[in-house]
Formats: structure tokens, C-alpha cells, sequence
């Protein structure tokens, strides 16, 4: 059941007898707002839910990823709207400011702390999904991608027209591309092509005055803010035009595990020497943690926990080519040809996946539906190798209860992620930086009452990597969002000086020319949240804060 617009009067004395008078008055009058804007257009009658709408909670918690952030304290949002066209989202804007409701936007709901779809003050999702249209220029190597489209839908329809273009984005298909490129990024390609954001050309934004704009109207600082800076800061992004890359008919994949009795210390240490300087069509990263979780057989014995690492590749040519630079480089590894297979790059989405690559591409690629489960992640970066004892002294928390499903990822950089300066565009980690080291803990529902455990054993272990990480800032992945590195004010102003805490580590000294753009173009501070760029005005006022 929906809410049509004729209904929504109905609705809003419904709210008013349900909720505080404080809220409900803001509730009342955006939906009112909307009914007078949309008067003319029934079709908003399909795009707006209310808690009163029996579909509300599925529309909400569908694009949920971590359930952390579905609890019954967790604050919910007052209405949810899900815009099919660009010409819709000025009007929401405008009510959303009329009345005082934050907006939060969303495009696939894999935010690591819920920010595009909760909030402490009053506030309105504004929902992508329905954006998601994926337009290929095979001739030209372009696309264009609604920012709800998921990134298994990019590579579908790229395959669709070409088996030899592709684009740098993630591993996981049910990202959402709004969110993903506009905090940079990342994936199997990152060595050869850099980021997601690295290969943007043009975008089309909605900003805070209902203007919709591209590249040109928008301006290169704006343009340049919202590849890697966080859009959400700078108005809602509806949709990206994409540089597709060159990939070859058949690329070579390897997954292996080494346990610490297979000396998977040592090959760890010395991977961090070898994998940064690989050739760029050859990225090896590594997943460590409990074997029983990263290969997914069970320990033979409750008692006897295993611990390994699992090396796994993506090399853009062929196995005799592969096997000679890792004999070069790597020859301690080991890799021989039985470990290896060919295949097509749209074939090694579903590989990493862990899903057969015979299966069919369309119903796993378009498939929106994503695994649930409780969460914290959190990042470092890494300019000197970690010396074995530093790698040693990381294996004693996977001894620990909370680390039964949880793994420490070193993900290499090199190649032309060091080419591309770090003022390129928002996203500053580039030469100099060895890899990425991110650590992730997983529990389900019954585990849930332990949750604070869950985040303390990410604590201890952030605090651990401490002297191996780049510090002074320390430095972190934006998309890999971590409000314990700082956040800002739920409500007033948040001084400069505030904000740096956690924007320095996400952006280093980009962050300044972020409050610049922000400044500029959305001064009031309209969009915002707990991590979003804040005007430059709030740094002459309350620097105490």
C-alpha cells in the first residue's frame, strides 16, 4: 500500500495524533508541501511512504546492509521518497528545506554506519533506487548510470555490448554506484586503471538551489568535490558518465589459501615488498584471518583454531604470462598452473563472489538483493612494511570469540594509483602508500546483545596497527566510513576544527579545498551529516567546539 497524494491530508492527522507535536509539525507540513508542488503530477502519489504505509519497513530496511542500524531504538525517518526522474528531486529539496527536514540519500545501503538512512534529527530518505538506468556507448567507451543503478548492472550491460570493456569499481555487484564512485571507489582493476572516481567524465547533480547540473554548469570544482569527496555534502548526484576501459578477452584468476604452517607470515611479509611494484595488469591481495572463515570449511576441532591468509588475483592477460612475473617477483609463493583459470572479466565479477561462472549473468548481476549482517569496519594505510613480528602480533585477536568471522584485508597500490597526484581529485592516498590494511567483523542476530564486543575487538585492533600505519594524520578510506575517527554536531554548527578530526584522515590536505567548494555552494549547510564537509563560515565561529 502507498500513499496517493489525495490520501496525504488523511495521513498527516494521523502522524499529528501519533507523534510529537515537535516532529509531527515538520512531518505535517513537508508532506503538505509536497501535496501542493505535485498537484499536478499524480505520479508522486507511487514515490512517497509514510510509517502508516504497510510497505513502509520493506521499502526501509530492503537496502539495508548492516543490521546494526534496524533496531528498534534506531531513529527512522519520517517519510521515504523514491524518485523515478531528476525532475522530481528540486521540488523535494525545497520542501525539505521549507520545513526544516534533513535529507539523507540513498542508492544501494551498503553505508558502513547507516548514514544515508539514519539520522538524530528530524529527516526524509530520499531513495535512488528507481534512478538506475545503465545507457552504453561501446564506439565511444562511455556510460551513463543513474546513481541507483548497483555495480553488477554496470558490468551486465557493459558485457551486453562488449567483452572487451569494463570498468575500475568494486568487487561486490550490489553496490550502489552513487555512493561507491563518489567516495572513490576501489576494485580488481585499481592498478591498471585506477578508481571508479578516477574515471568519471561527467555527472549530473541536483544541488541546493534545485538547479540541475552537469560538468559544465556545474563547474570544475564542484566536479572535482564530488569524485571522491562525499556528494552527499554538495547536493544529490543523480547520475554518472563513466570512461569504460580495455580489458582483455581473457583474463587469469587465482584464489589460494596458506595457513601458518604453510608460512603465511613470510609470504605476507614479503608480499608487502613485491605486490606495490607488480606489473599494472597483475593486483594480488590478501585476506587473513580464521581459515574456517575465509575458506569456508569448519575447524576439525572447536579447540584447534587455524589461522591463514588467502592470496587472491586478478592478472588482465593470460596464465604463461602471469606464471613468469610471479616467478620473478613472487617466486616464493609458489604459483603454478594447476592453481589458475582463465576467463572472461565479466565471468571474474561472479568468481570473487564465490558463484559458479557458468551461472546466468543477468540473474546474478541484476539481483539487488543483498546479505544482511552486523558489522564495523574500519581502515588504515600502510607506507613501510610491517615487520613479522608486527604481522605475529595481528593473528593473536583471531584467537579471540569476536573474530570468528572477521578478516584483515591488504589490498596493494602501486602502479597508477601512485601516477595520479593525491590533488587529482578528493581522494588523496596515492604514491607512497604501499596498500590499504582494513579490518571487518561479522556477527548474526543471536550475537547481536554483544554487539559493543564486536566494535571493542575492532578498537584493539586499530590500536594495535598503530605504529605500522600512516599516522599524523592517521589516514582512512572514505567509503569505509568509521565515525569513531570524529564526527560533527547532530544539530548547530560544526567548527573547522571539528571536522578535521576525521577529514584530514579521510582527505588529507584536499579537505581545505572540500570547505572551500562547500562554501560555496551550499554555505547554509543544507546537506549535511555526522561526516559531511562543512561550510568555511564554521570555522570562525565556536573553534572551541
Amino acid at each position: 500500500m502507498k500513499t496517493p497524494i489525495s490520501a496525504l491530508s488523511f495521513i498527516i492527522l494521523l502522524i499529528f495524533s501519533c507523534s510529537s507535536v515537535a516532529s509531527a509539525d515538520n512531518h505535517e507540513d513537508f508532506l503538505e508541501c509536497l501535496s501542493e508542488e505535485f498537484r499536478n503530477h499524480s505520479s508522486i502519489s507511487n514515490l512517497v511512504y509514510t510509517p502508516h504505509n504497510l510497505s513502509y519497513s520493506s521499502v526501509l530496511l530492503n537496502s539495508i546492509w548492516n543490521l546494526r542500524f534496524t533496531s528498534g531504538s534506531t531513529p527512522k525517518p519520517q517519510v521515504i521518497i523514491t524518485p523515478e526522474h531528476e525532475s522530481q528531486i528540486p521540488t523535494i529539496i525545497h520542501c525539505a528545506k521549507q520545513n526544516d527536514m534533513e535529507i539523507r540519500i540513498r542508492s544501494a545501503g551498503h553505508d558502513f554506519e547507516g548514514l544515508s538512512f539514519v539520522s538524530k534529527v528530524p529527516f526524509v530518505i530520499l531513495d535512488l533506487i528507481k534512478i538506475s538506468e545503465v545507457t552504453v556507448d561501446a564506439k565511444e567507451k562511455t556510460a551513463w548510470v543513474g546513481a541507483g543503478a548497483i555495480l553488477g548492472a554496470i558490468y551486465y550491460r557493459i558485457a551486453e555490448k562488449s567483452p572487451t570493456l569494463g570498468f575500475p569499481a568494486g568487487f561486490c555487484p550490489t553496490v550502489g554506484a552513487g555512493g561507491h564512485i563518489t567516495g572513490g571507489g576501489y576494485g580488481p582493476l585499481m592498478r591498471k586503471y585506477g578508481l571508479a572516481a578516477d574515471n568519471v567524465i561527467d555527472a549530473r547533480i541536483v544541488d541546493v538551489k534545485g538547479r540541475i547540473l552537469d560538468r559544465k554548469s556545474m563547474g570544475e570544482d564542484l566536479f572535482w568535490a564530488i569524485r571522491g569527496g562525499g556528494g552527499a555534502s554538495f547536493g544529490v548526484i543523480v547520475a554518472w558518465k563513466l570512461q569504460l576501459v580495455d580489458v582483455p578477452e581473457k583474463i587469469t584468476v587465482f584464489r589460494i589459501h596458506r595457513t601458518l604452517q604453510q608460512n603465511a607470515t613470510r609470504l605476507i611479509h614479503r608480499w608487502q615488498y613485491v605486490a606495490p611494484r607488480f606489473d599494472k595488469d597483475l593486483l594480488v591481495y590478501i585476506e587473513a584471518g580464521r581459515t574456517s572463515y575465509l575458506t569456508g570449511r569448519a575447524d576439525s576441532s572447536r579447540r584447534n583454531i587455524t589461522l591463514g591468509a588467502t592470496f587472491s588475483s586478478v592478472f588482465l592477460g593470460g596464465v604463461d604470462r602471469l606464471l613468469l612475473l610471479m616467478q620473478q617477483s613472487f617466486p616464493e609463493f609458489g604459483l603454478v598452473k594447476e592453481d589458475c583459470t582463465e576467463m572472461s572479466w565479466i565471468q571474474s565479477v561472479l568468481y570473487f563472489q564465490g558463484i559458479p561462472i557458468e551461472s546466468s549473468l543477468d540473474k546474478v548481476l541484476l539481483n539487488r538483493t543483498i546479505a544482511k549482517l552486523y558489522m564495523k569496519g574500519r581502515s588504515n594505510y600502510v607506507q613501510s612494511p610491517i615487520p613479522e613480528k608486527g604481522i605475529e602480533g595481528i593473528w593473536k585477536f583471531y584467537y579471540e570469540s569476536e573474530a570468528e568471522d572477521s578478516a584483515v584485508t591488504f589490498f596493494p597500490y602501486g602502479g597508477r594509483m601512485a601516477e595520479i597526484p593525491e590533488s587529482a581529485i578528493p581522494f588523496p592516498h596515492r604514491a607512497g602508500n604501499l596498500f590499504k590494511l582494513s579490518h571487518m567483523v561479522f556477527w548474526q542476530a543471536e550475537k547481536a546483545q554483544n554487539t559493543e564486543r564486536f566494535i571493542s575487538w575492532t578498537t584493539k585492533v586499530y590500536r594495535y596497527l598503530t605504529p605500522y600505519v600512516v599516522n599524523s594524520p592517521r589516514a582512512s578510506y572514505f567509503n569505509y566510513r568509521d565515525l569513531d575517527i570524529g564526527v560533527n554536531n547532530n544539530e548547530g554548527k560544526t567548527s573547522y576544527a571539528q571536522a578535521s578530526i576525521w577529514g584530514l584522515k579521510y582527505f588529507k590536505g584536499n579537505f581545505d579545498r572540500l570547505v572551500r567548494v562547500k562554501t560555496i555552494v551550499d554555505p547554509k549547510n543544507f546537506f549535511r551529516n555526522e561526516q559531511s564537509i562543512p561550510p568555511l563560515h564554521s570555522r570562525w565561529t565556536n573553534e572551541e567546539n
